[in-house]
């Protein structure tokens, strides 16, 4: 990998580069060219020990005291892990957030249009503009996609198993072919129905295989599992899978190009309250303690990301 040019940060401003070195089947630890090619780039700005999760948000919580921008270099799991870091020391107005890929599913990147080659990602930060983005908090935990029902379970499961990547979760998945609907109790507020209508709040009782709510069009893999959503429309974007799994399974295809999702209940929301027994969550790609309640809103322009002009 060729050398930079020059270093990759806006003129003026303190800039630290943080690193998942877990991310894509510890990609980072196994490419020098790639390591050598970022320590060019971020000259002493570059930050790679954190051991584990929660090592990231601390890692990050700390370096957004002292920085007025922070790259986080992996993939889903690798950005929440950054933003909570960010939250957690009450720098999101203040912290500009960049994002070079590295991880193996990369939905944010996808939806942001940040280059899936790092060489241009990191030009991107020099050249790009930062954009007012809308967050995911849910239960306390910033993201900016989240499931509940089939596929968290599937991200449990790939979580307790050994085999990396896409392989991993293709067999994690085979829990989708049997994974039962359950019931939920779920209350909507400050939103609206797929045709418009408005509304202060809603309460629905559904058996649900899944529900998702995101900020972002995509899951990992280039997943449209959310066509609907919008990065910066200050509204949770909400779709619920009341289907049996059989028909998930024979429909996939038409899920994930985002073409069923049509025919789904949708809303657009500002908060949401779900109760149900044993509740599988995931969000980023990272796994949740299963629990019977979880409440999400969204937190509308809470954070700047460096995107494209």
């Amino acid at each position: 990998m060729a050398q930079p040019e020059k270093r990759a940060e806006p003129a003026g401003q303190r800039v630290a580069l943080i690193v998942n070195p877990r991310s894509a089947k510890g990609r980072w630890l196994r490419l020098p060219k790639l390591r050598e090619y970022i320590h060019a780039a971020f000259p002493g700005r570059v930050h790679d020990q954190a051991k584990d999760k929660a090592g990231m948000i601390e890692l990050s919580r700390r370096l957004s005291l002292e920085n007025d921008v922070l790259v986080a270099l992996g993939g889903d799991g690798t950005m929440a892990d950054v933003m909570q870091g960010i939250f957690e020391a009450g720098r999101q107005n203040a912290v500009v957030l960049g994002l070079v890929p590295l991880g193996s599913g990369n939905a944010v990147r996808r939806s942001l249009r940040i280059p899936k080659q790092i060489r241009k990602a990191v030009r991107l930060l020099e050249t790009g503009t930062p954009k007012p983005i809308d967050v995911i908090d849910v239960g306390g935990q910033i993201a900016s996609l989240v499931s509940i029902g089939a596929t968290a379970k599937t991200t449990h499961k790939k979580s307790q198993s050994k085999i990396p990547g896409l392989l991993g979760h293709v067999l994690a998945s085979r829990i989708m072919f049997t994974y039962p609907r359950e019931e939920m109790e779920v209350d909507l507020f400050d939103g609206r129905d797929d045709r418009g209508r408005q509304f202060d709040e809603k309460s629905l009782k559904l058996k649900l295989y899944d529900c998702i709510v995101n900020k972002i069009n995509y899951f990992g893999y280039n997943w449209a599992i959310a066509p609907k959503a919008r990065i910066d429309d200050g509204y949770l974007d909400v779709t619920f899978f009341d289907i049996r799994a059989y028909s998930y399974v024979f429909y996939f295809p038409l899920i994930y190009t985002g073409r069923y999702q049509k025919i789904l209940k949708h809303f657009k929301v500002k908060r949401m309250l779900i109760r149900g027994k044993d509740l599988h969550i995931q969000y980023n790609g990272e796994i949740m303690p299963v629990r019977d309640e979880i409440e999400l809103k969204v937190l509308p322009k809470a954070l700047r990301v460096i995107g494209p002009r």
